[in-house]
């Protein structure tokens, strides 16, 4: 296991800065996730870190030494691809071996470590198979088992699940948690998924055009977002944005307000009466639901913007009706409209 620190670490390809001088330090063993839009810089970040990008400035260390010199294996660390990388003609057990054959180990050893990889991994029935015998769940885990058994200081994953579907994307995601869990290696991951991020992090670091806005776990960055970026990235749906302004004893909505009024859809109730005093509350027509079972999300349309709220149980609202919603105290994020930065919350 080992610690990363990223130093203003930068990358140009030609006059493109591609990464702009980012500081980051990963502790031992902690599971870190980059996220951001394709672009932003995240997978390049990881490509340095594994030195299959070189550093055009700054410095990377792993377990305290500077590697920006230093060769991909000489870096004593693994990584697992979006595609998985492994080879049709050889069987579950060779694929999770291939790296270890140039090794020094002896013979024993490295059937230990396949072994063991394929127990963890499920794998210990299929170690004899192909690859085309295998689902895309566990192809992966034979890219994952074939980073295990080399017994890396650090994991890197650059979105390791974005060719599998949905049912097999939150499986895999249990499944390198669990794998976290029990190895305790430094991992770093990358992906463009929030739900991801959040589901899996110890902590989230959140990109924007080759910038850090925010580092922070999963319940720092939902609650206390540093920016209308950040706020509108992490949380599914999205939180709604309207221009406002404050007044004395509250905030209200104003086309030519200096404040940008965040809430997110769950916090902006489907009302079934009249508002609740003190509350933030709008009024808008029904474009479309969304049932989920014990609640419905509601999309509006409203004089200035379109927002989605929620209606609780099991009622469901009409399309072209007209609703009332409300959000209670302290569910309003406010940002500066100029800045978009955070400001505090009403």
């Amino acid at each position: 296991m080992a610690t990363i620190e990223l130093n203003q670490l930068v990358k140009r390809y030609g006059k493109v800065e591609a990464v702009k001088g980012i500081d980051l330090a990963i502790e031992d063993g902690e599971f870190v996730v980059f996220v951001g839009p394709s672009g932003c810089g995240k997978s390049t970040t990881l490509r340095m870190i594994a030195g299959l990008e070189e550093i055009s400035g700054g410095t990377l260390k792993i377990a305290g030494n500077v590697v920006n010199e230093k060769e991909p294996k000489q870096r004593n660390i693994a990584m697992v691809f979006q595609n998985y990388a492994i080879y049709p003609h050889m069987t579950v057990r060779q694929n999770i071996g291939f790296g270890l054959y140039t090794s020094k180990l002896d013979k024993a050893e490295k059937n230990r470590r396949i072994e063991e990889a394929g127990r963890v991994l499920g794998l210990e029935a299929l170690l004899d198979r192909r690859p085309a015998a295998l689902s895309g769940g566990q192809r992966q885990r034979v890219a994952i088992g074939r980073a295990m058994v080399r017994d890396p200081s650090a994991f890197l994953f650059d979105e390791p699940l974005s060719n599998l579907d949905a049912q097999l994307r939150s499986q895999m995601r249990i499944e390198i948690k669990r794998l976290h869990q029990r190895l305790k290696t430094t991992t770093v991951y990358v992906t463009h998924d929030q739900v991801e991020a959040m589901t899996m992090a110890d902590r989230i670091v959140v990109m924007k055009d080759g910038h850090i806005l925010q580092v922070g776990t999963p319940s720092e960055l939902y609650e206390t977002p540093a920016d209308v970026f950040t706020a509108r990235f992490i949380g599914s749906p999205s939180m709604n944005l309207l221009r406002g302004k404050r007044t004395t004893n509250s905030v209200t909505q104003s086309a030519d307000g200096d404040l940008l009024i965040g809430i997110r859809p769950h916090d902006l109730l489907v009302g079934e009466g009249e508002a609740t005093q003190g509350s933030f509350s709008l009024e808008g027509t029904v474009t479309a639901v969304e049932p989920l079972g014990p609640e419905t999300l509601v999309h509006l349309d409203t004089p200035t913007t379109s927002v989605i709220a929620t209606a609780r149980g099991k009622a469901i609202p009409t399309v072209g009706s007209r609703l009332q919603c409300e959000a209670h105290a302290g569910a309003l994020y406010l940002f500066d409209a100029k800045t978009e930065k955070l400001l505090g919350r009403a």
